[in-house]
């Protein structure tokens, strides 16, 4: 890839610089948490007009879904990037540092330009919070134009657009992507977004737009009515996983696994994957679609070349997903915290990694579904630890255990509302275990925030 230069290391020694970064994060934490959903995009709007709508400066690939979102964003990422493309990456939420959540040529944004950033656009976000009666800009929707101000000055010839939550409102939802990805729906923020399936599905196809390509993971079928009905009411085109293209032989490697691809413009084989668990397969399949459906692919003969898909492909990397962080005994972070997620945590443990005792650290948020969660643990997991993070969302350790031992045998079941403390304790029962000659494995799940922390706390501080 030619080099441009962008600021990618800064001297984090600098007094002033570290006031200036922890100014700007007071400053972000001050907004309304984004979990909180302000409907509607007059705010964005407004804002990104008087900035002079730089997020329509740049090619976009936009993302939504209830589970692999980051994941295959990153892929799309990195076969651009293999592509000898300049990228933007917006993802959310972040495991250590919320630089993360801005990406520019495959790296953090750095210190220096993620305050700069931030201070070149506060003028207009006063602007903005003073214009709007109803209330300021919240977290996300500042980092979200953040996020396309740095695009815009790097510049990035394309970006990928995570979606924060939902779509129809999303904060994101102000671009005008060539191509929209919806990865696999399910019940999840059944409180902003709906009870039902078809409630849900039909707040995240509020990202399709007309004249785009529609690039569809798996999905139940009643979403599947919802957003074919949207794209035929907008005239987008839409391209189906597992009818266009898809998973055609994937096989377990070390460190990942090696796939076949089919995709729109051809068989791609022995594409290896450094990323565990069928659902990832899924989830490369997705991303080479939405890669392919942008350069025009599947079109008299047009294809990805090899060499793309092997370098993008080949340096994928998704923190805190099934992500192996200490050996001896084997310690695996995955930030599952829905059915959904669990059900492919499950799949991936059982089919992967052979384990004879695995051991099983849980924190979770009180707004998610701990039973149907742990129900899909409980016939994999031999001992089970709840924890409880330091995040004001987390559930009590003593409820989300309550809600355990109904599920497991209350003597597989302990509490160490510490997450080191859990940690230590899983350690020690696997070291047991280990001395019985068994193969043990840990798991540390639940919540993006648990994950993080038990990153953090096994020397895993960069994401």
């Amino acid at each position: 890839m030619t080099a441009r230069k962008v600021k990618t290391m800064v001297n984090s020694n600098d007094p002033q610089m570290i006031l200036d970064y922890e100014r700007v994060l007071a400053a972000l934490d001050a907004r309304a948490a984004e979990n909180v959903i302000i409907p509607g995009l007059e705010r964005m709007n407004y804002l990104m007009s008087i900035l002079g709508d730089s997020h329509l400066a740049m090619d976009v690939i936009h993302v939504a879904g209830t589970n692999g979102k980051t994941s295959t964003s990153r892929m799309i990422e990195s076969l651009l990037s293999a592509s000898d493309l300049h990228t933007g990456l917006t993802t959310s939420p972040h495991l250590h540092d919320v630089r993360e959540r801005i990406r520019l040529y495959g790296q953090p944004i750095s210190l220096e330009g993620f305050i700069e950033t931030y201070d070149d656009i506060a003028p207009y976000i006063q602007m903005t919070d003073e214009h709007f009666s109803e209330g300021k800009l919240s977290y996300f929707e500042t980092l979200t134009a953040m996020a396309f101000s740095a695009f815009a000055q790097a510049p990035v010839d394309v970006a990928v657009i995570e979606v924060g939550l939902g779509g129809r409102w999303d904060a994101t939802n102000i671009v005008e992507p060539s191509v929209c990805v919806i990865t696999p729906i399910g019940l999840d923020h059944q409180e902003y977004l709906g009870d039902t399936i078809e409630l849900i599905a039909a707040e995240k196809v509020g990202i399709i737009k007309p004249g785009a390509i529609v690039v569809v993971g798996t999905q139940d079928p009643r979403a599947m009515e919802v957003i074919r009905a949207k794209a035929d009411e907008v005239g987008a085109a839409l391209l189906v996983q597992g009818i266009d293209f898809g998973v055609v032989e994937r096989s377990l490697a070390i460190g990942g696994q090696v796939l076949t691809l089919r995709g729109l413009g051809g068989t791609y084989e022995d594409v290896i994957l450094p990323l565990h668990g069928s659902h990832q397969a899924d989830n490369a399949s997705l991303a080479l679609a939405a890669v392919e459906a942008f350069f025009g692919a599947g079109v008299d003969g047009k294809r990805v070349e090899p060499e793309i898909i092997a370098e993008g492909f080949g340096r994928a990397t998704s923190p805190g997903r099934l992500e192996v962080v200490r050996r001896g005994p084997t310690v695996i972070v995955d930030a599952a915290h829905n059915p959904h997620g669990g059900k492919a945590l499950v799949t991936a443990l059982s089919e992967e990694f052979g384990f004879d005792t695995l051991i099983a650290i849980v924190g979770m948020f009180a707004d998610k579904d701990a039973e149907g969660f742990l129900s899909l643990l409980e016939p994999i997991v031999d001992s089970l630890i709840i924890t409880q993070t330091s995040s004001p969302r987390a559930v009590d350790a003593e409820v989300l255990t309550q809600t355990a031992r109904t599920i497991f045998d209350a003597d597989r079941v302990e509490k160490h509302a510490g997450l080191s403390d859990a940690i230590a304790r899983a350690i020690e029962i696997a070291d047991e275990a280990v001395a019985e000659d068994s193969a043990v494995g840990i798991i540390i799940t639940g919540s993006v925030f648990t994950v993080a922390q038990a990153r953090a706390l096994l020397g895993k501080r960069s994401a």
